[in-house]
């Protein structure tokens, strides 16, 4: 496929990068999200130090000042760079946040605050106020400054904090209060609650009337005991203004201009509170930043500065925000407005392709001497292309045993083997020499055998070599769950369906040996084409047997000649369910059916497990582990059989089934996604439900009818000749022409 341009991407293809790019800053943004609220503060109970700092300060002295600062709410512009210079300027002893010191109780937000803070050249305090309290910032608060309301006592003064936010015990805070107030010696009293109190500031915007203290039994309280006890002057915050009133002898002050949005009204502005202690006599007053600018124009700046302090707080949840809005509109754009055929492209045209030799690479994670369905099936697709004029490399493990290689073969190292007799290999996938081979070997396509492992490197390279993809579904992952060291649920069923949905999406086309298994890939997200083409199988070889070689082997296994043979191949494993077959004999035995023999042919890691299975269920005379055969010599088994017996679940296509009927045996079956449409019932045998009495009753009735299995086993052979491997490798070939012509069309 030629070059193209980094600059010259189709627009489809900048939108796909866009959209991974975007995806890729938003899975960045939610970890960042993540580790802010997992990582360990830089600063924890601050106002332990902070309230030292006062007490050492204010220690022996009747004249003090202090300011009082009410909705900084993370300001930078009003409260970092106008407000923190006065104040450091400005002779001042402390200062104290009246509430909402944040925009949002979010950890980045008491982050900022804590920063904003620091640049202060005096000790600091802060009031928990709505907004510290929002967004489920009250252990933040706890955790970083500390308790939500205390006390503590400097100088000539007491100074008392409470939580007006509903957070903490209204009867408790009062009790507590009241016991402060009473044990006080001090002479002066100062009292910060976040929320005003109802009943005392009544020139509050509209849209404000309820950034009051909603708690009327705590307001009723504490203005009770302030005047009982002679408090000074209770502080607030929450409205965005100024409001100083005297009610029975005590002050109230709401200041709320640190920072913010204003309102257009004469008592909004920005501003800070100075208190003046000096012996018994307490002055207190508002400093003004923006004197001369009129009602509106306050307004305006206060919410430019208000939006400048979100986005330096807050910017990175404003990208992820953006970036989440990004990808719904770049999602609902495609499904709404991007052109979509389901249907395959008719002008896509494979001709040129079709009558080429060309160049294909499979891949494998299996392959010969260890014999398996799919060892099997790639050696025929093989030896089919090879007699197209195709010209085929195989990439395979390399087994201790040897094998009848040829230079078309390419052996990768094994890191490690698995299983009772090491015939599971896992090969490195990231060997120099397999990436060398296939560069020098220029495929024009790779056909990958399994989603994982070798298969998972033939991809890579494919999108290397800038070569389409072909991935063969064998094997249904979900069977296996027993040889993964993950939980059974978890990568039954979900790990192994995400993981075949991925490959196959990620190929350019995709082989299935029958129709049910192209709905499974369908019904789980597989959108790449398809082709539906079983394995094929040498008809030749399995209709015709020498009969000397046929009598040999029936004298070698020595079975009784009165008993009908039932044959069955498969990998002894778990995932075959034999066990089923073998408590389905014993019922029939149990019935009086003793006249049956299975010979099992195959070998794996539960055969002792089976064989301890045949001896409990006395079945030792009548059924025969025969082991593993070689290939060339399965026709001979075949016709030593009358009929075919199986009853795995697992299989995509069950090859031996066809192989059974081309030596002309009927087949019983137990009904599953690979064994449906090879399995035509009544017609080449019977396939029943997982269960042993309609199973046994299917082999009776084969057993019992010669006329019946004779008809049967002749039109099973005639079925089977459909599945020539000729046909299939001609399916194939041409499947590759289609999408070789599709992957180099202009218009991808």
């Amino acid at each position: 496929m030629p070059r193209r341009s980094f600059f010259r991407l189709s627009r489809q293809r900048w939108l796909r990068l866009f959209f991974y790019l975007n995806l890729a800053l938003v899975v960045g943004l939610i970890a960042h999200q993540i580790w802010l609220y997992v990582a360990e503060p830089k600063f924890e109970s601050v106002h332990t130090l902070e309230v030292a700092d006062i007490r050492e300060v204010l220690r022996d002295r009747t004249d003090y000042r202090f300011a009082v600062v009410g909705n900084i709410n993370n300001s930078v512009n009003v409260f970092q760079e106008e407000i923190v210079p006065l104040i450091n300027q400005g002779g001042i002893d402390f200062l104290v946040s009246a509430g909402n010191a944040v925009n949002g109780g979010r950890q980045e937000s008491y982050q900022a605050i804590y920063q904003s803070l620091e640049t202060l050249d005096v000790p600091y305090l802060l009031t928990y106020g709505e907004n510290e309290d929002s967004d489920f910032g009250s252990y933040l608060f706890y955790e970083y400054f500390g308790p939500h309301f205390y006390s503590f006592v400097a100088g000539n003064s007491h100074f008392i904090f409470l939580d007006g936010t509903g957070k903490s015990s209204t009867s408790w805070q009062l009790d507590w209060l009241e016991r402060e107030l009473a044990a006080s010696e001090a002479q002066h009293k100062f009292l910060f609650v976040g929320l005003p109190l109802h009943t005392v500031v009544s020139d509050a915007p509209l849209f404000e009337a309820d950034n009051y203290l909603n708690d009327p039994r705590l307001a009723d309280g504490i203005m009770a005991l302030a005047e009982a006890h002679g408090v000074d002057t209770v502080f607030s915050a929450n409205l965005t203004l100024f409001s100083k009133q005297t009610v029975n002898g005590v002050d109230y002050v709401t200041t709320g201009g640190a920072g913010g949005i204003l309102i257009d009204a004469d008592s909004s502005f920005h501003h800070y509170v100075i208190v003046d202690v000096d012996g018994e006599s307490v002055t207190i007053a508002p400093v003004r930043l923006n004197v001369d600018s009129p009602g509106w124009w306050r307004m305006l700046s206060s919410v430019a500065s208000t939006v400048y302090a979100f986005f330096y707080v807050s910017y990175t949840r404003f990208l992820l925000i953006v970036g989440v809005l990004a990808l719904l509109a770049m999602r609902l754009h495609r499904l709404i407005f991007e052109d979509r055929d389901y249907y395959p492209d008719f002008d896509i045209d494979p001709t040129p392709f079709l009558g080429k030799s060309l160049r294909v690479a499979m891949v494998s994670n299996n392959y010969f001497p260890f014999v398996s369905g799919v060892s099997v099936s790639v050696d025929r697709l093989r030896n089919g292309l090879c007699d197209l004029g195709h010209t085929i490399q195989l990439f395979v493990p390399r087994y201790r045993e040897t094998w009848q290689d040829d230079s078309s073969i390419r052996r990768i190292p094994t890191l490690m083997a698995f299983g009772q007799k090491g015939e599971f290999r896992l090969t490195n996938p990231f060997s120099a020499r397999f990436r060398r081979c296939l560069r020098a070997f220029s495929p024009d396509l790779i056909h990958v055998h399994h989603p994982f492992w070798l298969g998972s490197m033939g991809l890579f390279m494919g999108r290397r070599l800038k070569v389409p993809v072909i991935y063969t579904y064998h094997t249904r992952l979900e069977h296996y769950a027993h040889f993964v060291p993950l939980p059974g649920a978890l990568f039954r069923n979900l790990i192994s369906h995400y993981l075949i949905k991925r490959f196959s999406n990620r190929c350019q086309g995709v082989i299935v040996p029958t129709h049910s298994a192209e709905e499974y890939l369908r019904m789980i997200g597989v959108k790449t084409p398809t082709l539906v083409q079983p394995t094929g199988i040498d008809v030749a070889r399995f209709a015709q047997v020498e009969e000397s070689a046929l009598e040999a082997l029936r004298e070698q296994l020595g079975v009784d000649p009165a008993s009908k043979i039932l044959i069955s191949v498969s990998r002894i494993s778990k995932e075959k369910n034999i066990g089923f077959m073998l408590e389905a004999l014993a019922e029939l035995k149990a019935q009086g059916h003793a006249d049956v023999h299975l010979l099992l042919i195959g070998d794996g890691p539960d055969r002792a497990a089976i064989q301890k299975q045949i001896d409990t269920l006395k079945l030792t005379s009548q059924v025969t582990l025969a082991g593993a055969v070689p290939p060339e010599r399965m026709a001979l088994y075949y016709h030593l059989g009358d009929i075919f017996v199986f009853a795995s679940t697992s299989e995509t296509q069950g090859m031996v089934i066809l192989e059974a009927m081309s030596a002309g045996l009927p087949v019983v079956a137990v009904r599953s996604s690979g064994i449906d449409d090879v399995v035509r019932q009544g017609v080449n045998g019977f396939k029943t439900p997982q269960n042993r009495q309609a199973w046994g009753q299917k082999v009776v009735a084969l057993k019992d009818n010669a006329e019946l299995r004779q008809q049967l086993g002749k039109q099973a052979s005639h079925f089977a000749e459909e599945f020539d491997i000729a046909n299939f490798a001609s399916a194939v070939a041409s499947f590759y022409a289609e999408v070789l012509a599709k992957y180099h069309s202009p218009s991808r």
